[in-house]
C-alpha cells in the first residue's frame, strides 16, 4: 500500500499517512515562497523574510516562546532581529521548513551564531562537527577566534583568567581545545596564573588585563522559585549575559520559593523563603568555586517574601511574610561573625516589597501588610540605624522587582491589587521623582530584577496565568527591553543574584 497503513485491531482500524507531517512541511515551504498566507515578516537591517508563526513556533524554540507565551512580538506583524547575519536567519528560516541547512566554510560561523541565539541545537551541533572533524588545528584557533569576537562584539582580546575549576572541567577537557597546541598553551597560562600569582606581572598583558566590554560584571544565578505545578524548587541556574545561555548548578539543599539572595565575596547566600510547608529561617551559601552549598547561621525570624541586600559587606534582611503576618523587622548579617543582628524597624510592615541600594542606602519601595499595597518608599542609613520616608512611586506595587544601575533606581513588574503589571517606573535622586519607564513586554509578578552588563534583567515571574521561564533585558542606552534565552529549569517565582567574575 505504499506509504498508507493499515492496522486492523478487533473492531478498530488505525488508518496513517507517516509522511503526512513531512509533506505537509513541503507544501507550507511552496506556499511561503508563493508569499501566501504569510502572518510575520523578520527584519534584519534592509532585509525583510516573510514567514508563518506556526512554523517558526513548531520548529525553533526561541520563536516558539515567543509566540506561545504572549510576549509583545506575537502580536506584531514585522519583529527587528538584531545582532542576526541576514543570510544566515534565512538559512534557518528555510530549515524551519526544509529540515536542511548548507554549510561551508563561509557560513558555519554565521549560522553558528544564529543557531546558538534561535537554540536550535541541532544546527548549532552540527556547526561544531563541521569545524572539529574539517578545519586543520592550525586554522582552528583563527576560526574560534573570530567567533569569540563576532559573539561578544566589543571584546577585542581574549582574556584566558576563567575561574580554576571551569578551566579544569570544561575548558581543559573539550576536544577542541585538546587537538589545538596553541589553545592547550593557553590554558596553561591561565592555569599558571592561578598557581603562582607571582609570575602574573610577567604575564602579556592583554590577556589578563580587564576586558575592553568594561560593563561585563559577572553571572546571573536564579536561585529556588515555582514550577508549573507551583510547588517549590531546590533548582539553581547559572546565565552567561555575553554568552545568552543558561547551565545549570549544583542544587540547594532546601527547596526554597520567595526566596532572597544576596552576594558577598563572589559567595552567593540563599535566605529564608518557603519549602511548600513553613517559612524559613535556615540560610545556605554557593561557592561557584566548588559548585556547592553550604550551612551558616539562620535568620532570627522566619520570613519569605522578603527584600534582601548587600552593603559595606553585610547582609540587610527587610520585612517579609512568617507565615502569619507581614513583617517590619530588619536583620542584618556579618559573614566574618556568621552573627545576625535585629536593627531598627522600618515605618511600615512590607512582605513583597523591592528592595535594593542606591545611593549609599537601602531603599525599600511598595509591598503590601496583608491589608493594603503600597507605593510608598522609606530608605535606611546603615550608619545611623535609621530609617526616612523617600519620594513615594507613582504606583502601588507588590511583588515587583527592583535594582540599581548607574545613577538611577528602577522598580519592574509587580501586582497593583487589581492587576498583574508589565510597568515599570525610573527614580532620578537629581530629580528626587518616579517617571514612567518603557514597559515590559510580558506582565510579570513575583520577578527579579537583576543589574548585570550595564543592563537590567527581568527574571521568571507570573503573568497572572502562569509562571514564566521567560528573560527580559532592559537597554537603559537603547531605552528598550529584549528577550534573551529562557530559564530551563525554572518556572517563575526565583531569587537571583549577580555574582561578579574575579578581577584579572
Amino acid at each position: 500500500m505504499g506509504d498508507v497503513l493499515c492496522e486492523e485491531l478487533e473492531d478498530l482500524v488505525h488508518f496513517s499517512v507517516h509522511d503526512l507531517p513531512a509533506r505537509g512541511y513541503v507544501v507550507m515551504e511552496e506556499i511561503r515562497r508563493q508569499g501566501k498566507l504569510c502572518d510575520v515578516t523578520l527584519k534584519v537591517g534592509d532585509h525583510k523574510f516573510s514567514a508563518h508563526r506556526v512554523v517558526l513556533a513548531a520548529s525553533i524554540p526561541y520563536f516558539h516562546a515567543m509566540f506561545t507565551m504572549d510576549m509583545v512580538e506575537c502580536k506584531q506583524d514585522e519583529i527587528l532581529m538584531q545582532g542576526m547575519d541576514p543570510s544566515a536567519l534565512e538559512a534557518l528560516i528555510n530549515f524551519a521548513y526544509s529540515g536542511h541547512v548548507a554549510i561551508d566554510q563561509q557560513n558555519v560561523q554565521s549560522l553558528l551564531i544564529g543557531s546558538s541565539f534561535l537554540q536550535l541545537q541541532s544546527v548549532k551541533d552540527a556547526c561544531c562537527s563541521f569545524l572539529q572533524e574539517r578545519l586543520h588545528p592550525k586554522c582552528l584557533w583563527s576560526v574560534v577566534l573570530r567567533c569569540v569576537s563576532k559573539i561578544t562584539e566589543p571584546v577585542q582580546e581574549i582574556h584566558p583568567v576563567c575561574r580554576p575549576h571551569f578551566l579544569s572541567d570544561r575548558v581543559q577537557q573539550d576536544d577542541l581545545v585538546r587537538c589545538c597546541h596553541k589553545c592547550r598553551d593557553l590554558v596553561d597560562e591561565a592555569k599558571d596564573f592561578h598557581l603562582m600569582p607571582e609570575r602574573r606581572p610577567h604575564l602579556a598583558a592583554f590577556k589578563t588585563r580587564q576586558r575592553c566590554c568594561t560593563s561585563i560584571t559577572g553571572l546571573i544565578y536564579a536561585v529556588g522559585g515555582l514550577n508549573s505545578s507551583g510547588d517549590s524548587l531546590n533548582v539553581v541556574e547559572m546565565f552567561d549575559p555575553i554568552g545568552n545561555f543558561w547551565e545549570r548548578c549544583q542544587p540547594m539543599r532546601t527547596a526554597r520559593s520567595r526566596v532572597g539572595v544576596a552576594v558577598i565575596n563572589g559567595l552567593l547566600y540563599a535566605i529564608g523563603g518557603y519549602d511548600g510547608q513553613s517559612r524559613l529561617s535556615t540560610v545556605e551559601v554557593y561557592n561557584p568555586e566548588t559548585d556547592s552549598w553550604t550551612r551558616v547561621s539562620s535568620m532570627n525570624s522566619q520570613r519569605s517574601a522578603m527584600g534582601t541586600v548587600v552593603i559595606d559587606g553585610h547582609i540587610y534582611v527587610c520585612g517579609g511574610y512568617d507565615g502569619k503576618s507581614s513583617l517590619n523587622s530588619v536583620e542584618c548579617y556579618s559573614p566574618e561573625t556568621d552573627r545576625w543582628t535585629v536593627l531598627t524597624e522600618m515605618s511600615a510592615s512590607r512582605s513583597a516589597a523591592g528592595v535594593t541600594v542606591f545611593d549609599g542606602r537601602v531603599f525599600v519601595s511598595g509591598g503590601h501588610d496583608g491589608l493594603q499595597i503600597f507605593n510608598t518608599v522609606e530608605y535606611y542609613n546603615h550608619h545611623t540605624d535609621r530609617w526616612q520616608p523617600a519620594a513615594a512611586m507613582m504606583n502601588k506595587r507588590c511583588r515587583h522587582g527592583a535594582a540599581a544601575l548607574g545613577s538611577r533606581m528602577y522598580v519592574a513588574g509587580g501586582y497593583d491589587g487589581s492587576g498583574f503589571l508589565s510597568g515599570a517606573e525610573v527614580f532620578s535622586a537629581a530629580a528626587a521623582q518616579w517617571s514612567p519607564l518603557v514597559a515590559m513586554s510580558t506582565r510579570r509578578s513575583r520577578v527579579s530584577l537583576v543589574s548585570a552588563a550595564g543592563r537590567l534583567y527581568a527574571v521568571g515571574g507570573y503573568d497572572g496565568q502562569s509562571n514564566l521561564s521567560s528573560v527580559e533585558v532592559f537597554d537603559p542606552a537603547a531605552g528598550r527591553w529584549s528577550f534573551v534565552s529562557p530559564m530551563g529549569g525554572h518556572e517563575g517565582g526565583v531569587g537571583a543574584g549577580c555574582i561578579p567574575l574575579p578581577p584579572a
